[in-house]
């Protein structure tokens, strides 16, 4: 038995209720079960109405597997709790008081649960022996209004979820989105392999820097410089003036790069080395100057891959690296890779921006993720399988990660409206 089924119960009146009483022998009148609690402490619901023998109560509920669990919680010691009027539990094994000594009124729920309930929930819950996700037998056969209305709903999530890192990186750079971009967007330039390396060089010198470079070369130097690239005596012209260029950045802003990772080049594509996407970085900061504001201000996706529309220097048209020359190909940043970048950077950012400002402009955000095709992982394509057409577009695939790892990897079925609709899908009135 699981403390989040006790809520599912409560909240869905899912037990005899109309013969429900305390374990004092007071009848018990349900009239609201109250706001379900679900993210802030304190009591599981709030501003409960009951009626407990002749006396109208209003007040807070907490839900318990054991009745002893309140001190084992230390409730007892938590001013949030003391306007709690009924403790809710599965098993009784104890009185609990009040700080002044009252007892708070107790309902044991085993022996009033529906029995359709209880044995949807076991059915479910048994499931994760066997399959992928416990749904997975019915998951083909939820309406399909349901599953559109719940992903839309997971994605803000999501991004209610990044959020919070742009929070922090906002408090570091003191309410400075240019900088923030910047930061999250170096991240995603190293990819999987590469992110937190190129994280930990951005962050080894302040964003003021880059404003103050006006030119690709300049950032390249400073990037490849903080990286160590610029270390060895080559003889290559290009890397002789980007290290000339870096040491007197050096010198101008007191670098330093105790801090920063090390990059990895291995089993990387070669359109995926960082010498690659730093060129592709430095020349996107040293061409757009305002990023944030430009991306901020433009819903037009084909105008959007525009903004992206950069390549590398001309060095690097022949080089994957600085020792070895290669093929002349022209490296530009690719609609694919523009679109992780809306994907992971973009619209978060953008609605974090809009939602501090009171608005968070869901729909021309939902309607661009609509535009983008959707991931194409290991997740994604279970999904698919089991439903096809779960995941049509970004937005999709974004809330189908976001399902998977926060609701369905932790057995979180009675947080979710597709779990909470097979439990509910063949009520009783039996006790």
């Amino acid at each position: 038995m699981r403390e989040d089924f006790l809520h599912y119960l409560w909240k869905f009146k899912k037990f005899d209720f109309l013969h429900a009483s305390t374990t004092d022998g007071e009848s018990l009148l349900l009239v609201e079960t109250g706001l379900h609690n679900q993210h802030e402490a304190g009591p599981d619901f709030f501003n409960a109405k009951l009626r407990i023998g002749d006396q109208l109560w209003a007040g807070n509920v907490e839900i318990h597997l054991k009745s002893g669990d309140w001190y084992l919680h230390n409730h007892h010691l938590d001013p949030l709790y003391d306007n709690v009027i009924l403790h809710v539990v599965w098993e009784h094994d104890m009185e609990v008081f009040r700080k002044d000594n009252s007892k708070i009124p107790c309902l044991i729920l085993k022996g009033l649960v529906y029995k359709d309930a209880l044995a949807n929930y076991q059915k479910l819950l048994q499931h994760k022996k066997h399959y992928w996700i416990n749904c997975e037998p019915d998951f083909s056969s939820f309406p399909q209004f349901m599953v559109a209305n719940w992903l839309d709903r997971l994605y803000v999530e999501r991004l209610e979820e990044k959020s919070e890192m742009i929070r922090a990186l906002l408090e570091v750079t003191t309410n400075d989105w240019e900088a923030v971009l910047f930061l999250l967007l170096s991240k995603n330039f190293g990819l999987n392999v590469n992110g937190e390396a190129f994280l930990s060089m951005v962050r080894s010198f302040p964003f003021s820097v880059v404003r103050k470079l006006n030119t690709p070369f300049q950032l390249e130097a400073l990037f490849y410089g903080q990286f160590g690239m610029l270390e060895d005596n080559l003889e290559e012209p290009y890397h002789k003036e980007l290290k000339q260029e870096y040491d007197f950045l050096v010198h101008k802003f007191r670098l330093n790069r105790e801090a920063v990772l090390p990059v990895n080049f291995f089993r990387l594509r070669p359109n995926n080395f960082p010498t690659i996407r730093l060129s592709q970085l430095a020349n996107l900061y040293g061409l757009r100057k305002d990023l944030f504001m430009l991306l901020v201000e433009q819903n037009d996706l084909q105008k959007i891959y525009e903004i992206f529309r950069v390549e590398t220097s001309e060095f690097w048209r022949t080089h994957y690296s600085f020792e070895k020359r290669s093929a002349n190909r022209m490296k530009r940043i690719t609609k694919e890779f523009v679109d992780l970048i809306l994907i992971n950077t973009v619209v978060p950012l953008k609605f974090s921006y809009f939602t501090q400002r009171g608005d968070s402009k869901l729909d021309d955000l939902f309607q661009l993720m609509h535009q983008l095709p959707k991931e194409n992982n290991g997740i994604i394509q279970k999904f698919n399988k089991l439903r096809p057409g779960s995941a049509e577009n970004a937005l999709h695939s974004q809330a189908l990660l976001h399902l998977k790892r926060n609701y369905c990897d932790k057995n979180k079925c009675l947080q979710c409206q597709l779990g909470v609709y097979l439990l509910n899908k063949q009520p009783t009135n039996n006790a």
